[in-house]
């Protein structure tokens, strides 16, 4: 798959580089650039398949190269020491938010979601059968996440939390990274509720094997192994302290 990088930090640049040509074979990196000019020239002119954008620019927001292409845009991955335009990367279709500095298992997991754009849907169609199989059987230890680049099959187990943003609900994993998908998390309250879940307020679902320890207050605050910190609502505190002790 053809690559560019729009990246202005040099040293971000060659460590993102290095990190490619280690990790992940299936990248030819084609050309750079450092700026939202640039960036958009390089990529009208080589049409990449997939660009690793920063968002940070010298001249500009890396999402202003975006506003500037026709569409059909490359596959998208954002690389940034920015969390906070996560939720702004999803809605454009973007394949996957990085942060800085990279991790290579993530990168990996990220370029296999642009190679896996193109999945064949019958290929998606066992998963999703998959998943309603273990879901019958009673043995859900799985959930299909519909992404952006297709499906994701995650372990309910690898799973610490669940965090409303309006119709969208982000995964945050143990492995440190995070899934945003396109539904308001009620849809996964009654689903996790059975496999040790609960619901500590309206934006936060928690995994109670991954509660490290609670803090009294007015509701209090959960202290998860991950080292987040989750709001308990009030009218939830009773019973949530109550599966707590219940285990």
């Amino acid at each position: 798959m053809k690559a560019v990088i729009i990246e202005d930090e040099i040293r971000s640049r060659k460590i993102l580089q290095n990190s490619l040509s280690n990790y992940c074979k299936e990248i030819e990196i084609i050309g750079y650039a450092e700026t939202v000019e640039k960036g958009t020239e390089v990529i009208t002119t080589l049409s990449p398949e997939l660009v690793f954008l920063d968002i940070d620019l010298p001249d500009g927001s890396g999402f202003e190269i975006l506003e500037q292409l026709p569409k059909p845009w490359p596959k998208i991955i954002f690389v940034t020491a920015y969390n906070e335009y996560a939720v702004s990367a999803f809605r454009i279709s973007a394949i996957d938010y990085l942060l800085k500095p990279v991790d290579p298992e993530l990168l990996q997991a990220a370029v296999q979601k642009a190679i896996a754009i193109s999945e064949p849907e019958e290929q998606q169609e066992k998963k999703i059968q998959t998943f309603k199989d273990n879901r019958t059987s009673g043995k859900l230890n799985k959930m299909v996440l519909p992404t952006l680049s297709g499906l994701q099959l995650i372990r309910t187990e690898e799973i610490i939390r669940l965090q409303s943003d309006g119709n969208y609900t982000t995964f945050f994993l143990k492995n440190k990274s995070s899934i945003i998908v396109s539904k308001p998390i009620r849809d996964y309250e009654n689903m996790l509720e059975s496999l040790g879940f609960f619901r500590v307020h309206q934006s936060h679902i928690i995994n109670l094997e991954w509660v490290d320890r609670y803090i009294k207050g007015d509701g209090g605050t959960v202290i998860m192994e991950d080292g987040s910190e989750v709001e308990v609502a009030r009218r939830r505190k009773e019973a949530f302290l109550h599966r707590l002790t219940l285990g």
